[in-house]
């Protein structure tokens, strides 16, 4: 056998892509493993047979310019049609259920009418492209979280916190307007309640998203909130940090911060410890964020203590970047959390 004729049959047995060959009058004269595989036997028989229309007990449709799927000026009944050389079908296959092809229909013998009908599997393209828009349209909600976020608290601080640290001035000038002492009492009482109430606005305002870390970067976030962290829980952290003042784009430093937040939050509500170890370095272009504390830990796979909920988000911000997330943990040995984004 002459080699071009030798791979066209190799081609024929071995492609994962089905064919499918024609006559004239619509009988299948051959079929390749890859399409017998996806076609059920009493379809392939009636095609063996001359029944063209056996396809329509598998095939759901395909995509035209108007609709996802249609039967309208069929394939099978219009294969001259330029709108068959390429496009989109839909069949009801003997294990899969309903896949999505690529496919042609086109004339490979015009002598004898002899057409062939191509299908390659587009499911793996459909999950990759699914993928995509879902990691996109992510990203568009984070980051019109993060906004709202910062709308928000900048407005906390910059009106609602001016407008209350104003209303605690005009207190503490009122005590010195009066000698009656229960309305001094009840003055102070006031001016304690919106100290507080104050502090508490200012703390928020600093949660829903530091000013630090778009104005100074990671460094004097991650400073800022360990600090908070300290004086309002009493956790210690021991931070360790090659960066300095380093900036890096804004979705990066973004994701780490939360990604540490969370961390350090969850290390506070279920480890049972009274200390933290947070590094943050950068080594051959990838920035890594490890969190590690000695507390109580957990077997991964175990119904989480909490909502389960935290570590999928910190897993889900790391791949909107491009970003590696892991978490190494057992019962009474503590947990590491790593994260790793390319910069």
């Amino acid at each position: 056998m002459e080699l071009p004729n030798l791979l066209m049959m190799k081609l024929f047995k071995n492609s994962s892509e089905a064919m499918f060959f024609f006559d004239r009058q619509g009988k299948a004269l051959a079929m390749n493993p890859a399409a017998e595989n996806i076609i059920d036997q009493d379809i392939l028989r009636q095609l063996y047979q001359g029944n063209p229309e056996a396809l329509c007990g598998t095939c759901r449709g395909y995509t035209s310019e108007t609709e996802l799927r249609t039967c309208l000026n069929c394939y099978i009944q219009t294969t001259d049609s330029e709108d068959f050389t390429s496009y989109q079908v839909y069949l009801e296959t003997k294990d899969k259920g309903i896949v999505p092809y690529a496919a042609t229909f086109h004339t490979i013998d015009d002598e004898n009418g002899i057409r062939v009908f191509m299908l390659r599997d587009l499911t793996r393209q459909f999950k990759t492209q699914e993928k995509f828009y879902q990691n996109k349209m992510m990203k568009h909600i984070i980051e019109a979280q993060e906004n709202e976020r910062k709308r928000i608290s900048r407005e906390l601080h910059d009106s609602v916190a001016q407008e209350l640290m104003s209303a605690v001035i005009d207190l503490r000038v009122l005590k010195y307007m009066t000698a009656d002492e229960q309305l001094l009492k009840k003055v102070k009482q006031t001016e304690v309640s919106m100290t507080r109430l104050l502090n508490d606005i200012r703390n928020l305002s600093v949660e829903l998203r530091p000013a630090a870390l778009d104005d100074f970067g990671l460094e004097a976030a991650f400073r800022s909130h360990f600090k908070r962290m300290e004086q309002s829980y009493g956790l210690v952290i021991e931070y360790e940090s090659q960066l300095s003042e380093k900036r890096y784009g804004s979705e990066i430093e973004t994701v780490m911060y939360r990604v540490c937040q969370e961390a350090v939050l969850n290390a506070l509500k279920y480890a049972q410890v009274d200390s933290v170890k947070v590094s943050l370095t950068e080594n051959d272009g990838v920035l890594q964020l490890l969190v590690e504390d000695e507390g109580t830990g957990f077997n991964q796979g175990d119904e989480p203590s909490g909502t389960g909920l935290g570590l999928f988000g910190m897993q889900e911000r790391a791949e909107l970047v491009g970003g590696t997330f892991s978490v190494d943990s057992g019962i009474g040995r503590g947990t590491r959390i790593i994260l790793q984004v390319p910069v």
